[in-house]
């Protein structure tokens, strides 16, 4: 490659990142949407690190093995592993690693799968043995059951596969992880000796045991960066080395896969001194698809939610919650402001729903499909800002859904910004049973009492 070429790669790689940062907000809405569902997270905000740790909206979902294949491809040390479809060939995996201890795991892309059941009886979805006939009968017992963990729907999700993996001793646990972080103004490593463990407890308990290190985009992680974030994570020695060589195999990783986190817990000290990385989530940028198509490829919706997938299809953000007043809202801070409005005067949101900005009136009307097929919806709560929306367009969409699904429902709309009056004299119009509010208060108090009514 000649230097102007080498240039050209370069500077793409760097608007590239520099992109990525700026695309944090929009990723936090998201992160926001999926903090309505779970008080609990595994993306955490650490005020402790003055760090903006963001969660996207992970629309690209991995199996755990699809994420070891893709650390093990950039060279990161993991375990030594298989992959099976069926009882027959998890055996031979198992007898293809002839180790000394072998550890199955069902996969699934809820959590809690050691502690989960099959409805075939079997208990655990992780099992640890030393004879590879007991792999066989095991997985037999997985692959094609459902397993039911606290993060699955309550009949389970179906095994369709089983990773057959060596089981290493780990002598050491510590915490890693790179990610975008815009008060950075880019990438941040973020450590800590104390892994294994929710991160969260750490920086709540010993915050000083969390270290941060920010990642200039046009240098990348250097040498003296990686041997110092390795021996904050307490690895000494011949081990630091190999330690800082691992956290620099797994930043080329989250370059190379368009990675918006990597995160690595535990990365293990094994007693024979070596440094692997026993468990990874990698959240990406959707922006990059374009570019990752081997990667996003390898996307497993099975398990996903139908309504979530749906609302996907039209560039809708839906996430469900267990409320009755649908809202159907611009912009997801306007959304969490909704919900907490609602919330406020004595409701219950059952939905966060962001449209975006360029709104097509096709997707108002699909909005509406997914909030009227929620059998709990006993109201809904338009609230629209436009800036970039025009008002309009959101007014007849709102008019031709009421009219084809037959809205049966209270519907509350509150309408301010681009073209307005337009949208206020389309719905006054239209002759259908709308509740026209002065503003997002109003909104509120109107759609709690609808429902008392």
């Amino acid at each position: 490659m000649n230097g102007s070429s080498l240039t050209r790669t370069c500077s793409r790689r760097h608007l590239s990142l520099i992109f990525r940062v700026n695309m944090a907000a929009s990723m936090a809405s998201q992160a926001a949407a999926r903090g309505l569902r779970t008080a609990t997270s595994k993306n955490i905000l650490l005020d402790k690190l003055k760090c903006t740790w963001l969660s996207p909206r992970r629309w690209l979902n991995l199996q755990e093995y699809q994420s070891k294949k893709l650390m093990q491809e950039s060279g990161v040390a993991v375990q030594r592993f298989y992959v099976a479809d069926t009882a027959s060939e998890a055996l031979e995996a198992a007898k293809r690693l002839n180790a000394k201890e072998i550890v199955l795991k069902a996969q699934i892309l809820a959590g809690g799968r050691g502690k989960g059941v099959f409805d075939s009886g079997l208990k655990g979805g992780v099992h640890l043995t030393k004879d590879p006939a007991v792999v066989g009968e095991l997985a037999n017992k997985m692959l094609g059951f459902n397993l039911t963990t606290k993060q699955t729907p309550k009949d389970g999700v179906k095994v369709k596969t089983v990773m057959v993996a060596e089981a290493l001793d780990i002598s050491r646990e510590t915490y890693f992880a790179i990610l975008m972080d815009r008060s950075c103004n880019g990438p941040v490593m973020v450590g800590s000796p104390q892994g294994g463990m929710d991160i969260e407890e750490v920086a709540a308990s010993t915050p000083e045991l969390i270290f941060k290190e920010a990642i200039d985009i046009f240098e990348g992680v250097r040498d003296d960066q990686a041997l110092r974030m390795a021996a904050n994570l307490g690895f000494k020695g011949p081990l630091q080395r190999q330690a800082a060589d691992q956290i620099k195999r797994l930043y080329d990783l989250f370059l190379k896969v368009d990675a918006t986190q990597v995160e690595v817990n535990p990365l293990g000290e094994t007693p024979e001194g070596q440094v692997v990385c026993f468990d990874a989530k990698i959240n990406f940028d959707d922006n990059a698809e374009f570019r990752q198509k081997a990667v996003f490829a390898m996307d497993d919706m099975t398990e996903s939610d139908p309504t979530e997938m749906q609302a996907a299809k039209w560039d809708l953000k839906y996430i469900g919650l267990d409320g009755n007043i649908a809202c159907f809202v611009n912009g997801a801070g306007l959304a969490m402001a909704t919900c907490d409005i609602i919330d406020l005067h004595g409701g219950k949101p059952a939905n966060f729903l962001d449209l975006g900005g360029g709104v097509k009136e096709r997707q108002v009307y699909e909005a509406f499909k997914l909030l009227t097929a929620d059998p709990k919806v006993e109201a809904i709560l338009v609230n629209i800002f436009g800036g970039i929306v025009n008002c309009a367009i959101i007014a007849n969409g709102i008019t031709k859904a009421c009219r084809e699904l037959e809205l049966k429902v209270p519907l509350v709309v509150r309408l301010e910004g681009t073209n307005v009056h337009e949208a206020k004299r389309i719905l006054t119009e239209s002759g259908l049973p709308i509740t026209a509010a002065d503003n997002l208060d109003d909104a509120a108090k109107k759609a709690v009492a609808a429902i008392r009514k």
